[in-house]
């Protein structure tokens, strides 16, 4: 380790003793929440309902694993999937170049899986027409309809590395199938992400509208998968760096 990650590790591990840092984070996060602030963002063009702390982190981490193949539930208007096939891009570009070969970007292995049961037809044109199109694959319905999760397990016997996005239906029961039906998938020290887990600890009528919410969500999801698996395990550290995440206890690592 260099003296710069030294000072950026004993830095991260001190702001568990500042409560008054971390409180700050907190309300910021809570306030933000109901002002749509994630509303906010684009990606290469297209918006991308995320917080700007999980997008920089989520480029982290496939830049670290260099994943072949990235699976995503939840496209909303396309933003996240284009973030993450220019990571991909990136990384074919990067090895190109490490290895003296010339580069055609429009031939590449390297895949995201997008799907969502109501793409609009709006999106579903940006996406197409977007320059990182062809680094990704759209599949239309249910995450958890056994047809989807077929198509996807077939494809995935293609790849090796492979990281997984939960990022669509937030009640407890949906995400829960997404983990039993995608977790498998995931290659060892690559990660599931589960999305929105910050639900169980907002108000209870922070989603007077929808089915999911305090005691329903990604969280207790994650938490009810974990007590029947022992492959993965919550990377604290992520969140423990990050202080503002929509994530907190998603950030899930195979480790066997």
């Amino acid at each position: 380790m260099n003296k710069f990650d030294k000072e950026k590790f004993y830095r991260i591990k001190s702001y568990k003793k500042k409560t008054k840092f971390i409180k700050s984070a907190k309300n910021f996060l809570k306030n933000s929440i109901k002002e749509k602030y994630s509303y906010n963002f684009n990606s290469l063009g297209l918006p991308i309902i995320q917080y700007p702390q999980d997008i920089v982190v989520a480029q982290e981490l496939i830049w670290k694993i260099k994943p072949d193949l990235i699976i995503e539930t939840g496209i909303a208007r396309g933003g996240s999937l284009i973030s993450n096939a220019s990571m991909l891009a990136l990384i074919d570009i990067s090895e190109a170049i490490k290895k003296k070969k010339k580069f055609n970007p429009l031939i590449s292995k390297r895949k995201v899986i997008g799907i969502d049961i109501d793409l609009r037809l709006d999106n579903k044109k940006k996406i197409k027409n977007h320059p990182m199109s062809s680094r990704i694959q759209i599949l239309e319905g249910s995450s958890t309809n056994k047809d989807i999760v077929k198509k996807v397990k077939d494809i995935s016997k293609k790849y090796k590395k492979i990281m997984v996005f939960l990022d669509s239906n937030h009640s407890e029961e949906h995400v829960y199938q997404e983990l039993l039906a995608y977790a498998s998938l995931v290659s060892i020290n690559s990660y599931c992400i589960v999305y929105d887990t910050v639900i169980e600890d907002l108000p209870k009528n922070t989603y007077p509208d929808r089915p999911w919410g305090r005691n329903n969500n990604p969280k207790t999801a994650v938490k009810k998968f974990l007590n029947n698996n022992d492959k993965f395990k919550i990377d604290k550290n992520i969140e423990d760096k990050l202080l503002i995440t929509v994530s907190p206890s998603g950030f899930l690592k195979k480790i066997k």
